[in-house]
């Protein structure tokens, strides 16, 4: 059976970027609302803190919000049974849920992040995006709770002519008339929603803006480009690039991404937003093939794609990100490229990748 737990590697890398984060002690005894939980990007949050609590007296209190509780034992096992673990039933694209559980920290990073299903369907993608959070938000302002992270994306800065990383405060073109752009738009109408219940309801939150997040957390059925040539380098199957892959983008481990998202938690500054990068990690898209092709000792190459999957495309030519605001916070990126792309295709094998 497929697990990560079953991957030494995994739980070594887990122990490694726990002991970076000594933050996390301010976090135990409370209770922290995880939406996206079981997810490529949070997943390894939650993880993080099962580490924690195996290790520590005073546990962090887990709240597990999503669709599906199988969702969740499929993902962290038996971990679904330990006495700070709960199921939050929530779906982000529906208006009625009932929270009632209160929590002191709320990270919200459920989101329809997939291409094809951004395409298939850009309506529910950006109410999602915005309702999801405004629930939340109204949660978070009548159970007092004390801050919520709000997970954007890189997306939100649209288009740029020159190859400079984006910086916080820096926002290019975006076609407000392309249903693709569902995604961006309802993220960036999102972020202004968050800093709106802070000015006029006092409700504290931050933004992180990751960029292109890859590792072994991402699920079998994931179809973003990161995610499916891993799974293919851990099974022994050629990768397959269907574009040039000239985009130049921000790429980062999913354990740096999740280091960096509790830093922001416990250090940003209120209405703060903050880009997730690891400088030793911006590369093109076909340099990430091929690092994950080498890792895999597997064969790299082209094909031309198919009208569905030219429609998903990200639109932005670069997508890559000035991480210093991040950085300032004491974050440092312990994965780089090379690295994490060798550690994600081992771990999926030991994991058992290849019985998938």
């Amino acid at each position: 059976m497929f697990s990560l737990y079953n991957s030494k590697l995994w739980m070594e890398d887990l122990d490694r970027t726990l002991a970076s984060l000594p933050i996390l002690e301010e976090l135990a005894g409370k209770r922290v609302l995880i939406t996206g939980g079981a997810g490529l990007v949070l997943s390894p949050v939650v993880d993080l803190f099962f580490r924690y609590n195996e290790t520590h007296d005073t546990a962090i209190e887990i709240l597990a919000a999503g669709r599906w509780i199988e969702e969740m034992q499929g993902r962290f096992g038996e971990y679904c049974e330990k006495p700070y673990f709960h199921f939050v039933p929530y779906d982000a694209a529906k208006t009625d849920n009932q929270l009632t559980e209160p929590a002191d920290y709320i990270i919200h990073g459920a989101s329809n992040a997939s291409p094809d299903m951004i395409v298939r369907e850009p309506v529910e993608t950006m109410m999602s995006n915005f309702m999801g959070l405004k629930a939340l938000l109204d949660y978070a302002k009548e159970s007092g709770t004390k801050r919520l992270l709000y997970v954007s994306s890189s997306e939100i800065y649209g288009k740029k002519e020159d190859a400079r990383p984006y910086r916080e405060g820096e926002y290019g073109y975006i076609d407000l008339l392309s249903a693709r752009n569902s995604y961006s738009v309802g993220k960036r109408a999102a972020e202004t929603l968050c800093v709106s219940y802070q000015e006029e309801y006092g409700v504290e939150s931050v933004i992180v803006r990751p960029g292109h997040i890859y590792g072994p957390t991402a699920s079998p059925q994931d179809v973003r480009v990161a995610s499916a040539w891993a799974y293919a380098a851990a099974r022994g199957e050629d990768i397959v690039m269907k574009s040039e892959g000239k985009q130049l983008r921000s790429y980062c481990h999913c354990l740096d991404t999740a280091s960096a998202v509790l830093t922001v938690l416990l250090r940003g500054e209120a209405s703060g937003a903050y880009n997730i990068s690891n400088p030793d990690a911006i590369l093109t898209i076909r340099d990430m093939a091929e690092l994950l092709s080498k890792a895999g000792g597997v064969e790299l190459r082209m094909e031309l794609p198919t009208e569905a999957e030219r429609k998903g495309f990200n639109p932005m030519s670069n997508s890559a990100l000035e991480s210093e605001g991040l950085q300032g916070l004491g974050w440092k990126g312990l994965f780089d490229a090379p690295t994490g792309c060798a550690h994600t295709v081992q771990i999926l094998k030991e994991a058992g990748a290849g019985e998938l």
